[in-house]
């Protein structure tokens, strides 16, 4: 069984841990943040928008039992944890601190083997690879990979609808944009914040931001032109992504509905990449582990070769479980 950490302990690293238990896939030897134990516990146990874990929570002097499994805590306000010291293969970080190199590398110089960053790295020199299930999984080299990237939620959601349509039809170029629920990144009330926009109460208001996923798209496939923004609104989880591309020949609708369908079933990307053919709100899909669900009675075809395609995405426990899935992948 390999051994692997969990650090930073917020909304992405508690999901991350409950998709690794449900599934069976690892249970990290240990979790490390700046908070108590008492409080980190109970925000495992009872979550707003997951509901409360089924199995028995404990908040131990130096740790967690989570269904009789026991987990160490590690404090890291003032240093990291000698990774070496204990064996780790593999660092999760969910910090969004480790999107450098150098954030990243100071796992790799407390003796961590390798590190998962669940985040875009800034620059194609900040990790060694950006790998995605079902998407370039093949690509991983763990001779050279020690830093890998799994790029943000959002890019996880595009990028099955890019390589399909890129695949099928190709694509000449075209825009994004993902309404997506509010963030720990944004004000609860108004006041003064870095990024002027997200003053804005975020329960109250429909806020433009800025999408990295552009980036991270261009990281994977090169010669893809296309740009995008997002909506933060009032939600709790649970976002949905809209591609706009004029594709390189003329489809019709139900092609585009068919290619999609047909792809859902494919070993590559069954359990990343889903389909609604009913109608939905985003209330459906809270909770659902797959990282791309493509609303199939949205997708649109206009002038021939101009294709609009969405993709609902729990923007939390979708990416979380795919982060679980890597880091077990990348620990055989």
């Amino acid at each position: 069984m390999s051994n692997i950490a969990i650090h930073g302990f917020g909304r992405i690293g508690r999901s991350a841990m409950k998709a690794a238990l449900k599934a069976n896939l690892f249970s990290p030897v240990s979790v490390s943040d700046i908070r108590d134990i008492p409080t980190l516990a109970a925000l495992f146990e009872v979550d707003s928008n997951y509901g409360r874990w089924h199995e028995p929570v404990e908040a131990t002097d130096n740790g967690f039992v989570i269904g009789g499994r026991k987990i160490t805590y590690y404090n890291t306000k003032d240093a990291l944890p000698d990774w070496g010291a204990m064996g780790i293969d593999l660092v999760i970080d969910c910090t969004g601190r480790a999107t450098t190199r150098a954030g990243a590398q100071t796992h790799l110089d407390k003796g961590a083997k390798r590190v998962l960053v669940s985040a875009a790295s800034k620059s194609k020199a900040d990790c060694d690879a950006m790998i995605l299930a079902g998407i370039n999984l093949e690509t991983y080299e763990p001779d050279k990979h020690h830093i890998v990237s799994m790029a943000s939620c959002t890019t996880n959601a595009l990028a099955p609808v890019v390589k399909i349509l890129r695949e099928n039809f190709g694509i000449e170029y075209g825009f994004f944009n993902t309404v997506h629920a509010y963030t720990n990144t944004q004000s609860l009330t108004d006041q003064p914040m870095k990024d002027r926009r997200d003053s804005w109460a975020a329960a109250e208001n429909i806020i433009p931001s800025s999408s990295g996923a552009a980036k991270a798209l261009v990281f994977i496939w090169e010669d893809l032109k296309m740009t995008g923004k997002a909506y933060r609104v009032p939600t709790r989880t649970g976002s949905i992504a809209e591609i706009n591309a004029v594709l390189s020949r003329s489809v019709t609708k139900d092609e585009v509905k068919e290619a999609f369908i047909k792809a859902a079933k494919t070993d590559a990307l069954k359990g990343v990449m889903g389909v609604l053919t009913d109608e939905w709100t985003s209330a459906r899909i809270v909770g659902d582990p797959h990282s791309s669900i493509i609303d199939v009675p949205l997708i649109d075809v206009i002038g021939g070769n101009l294709v609009s395609v969405a993709a609902w995405y729990d923007n939390e426990m979708g990416y979380a479980t795919r982060l679980a899935e890597m880091a077990a992948f990348m620990t055989k």
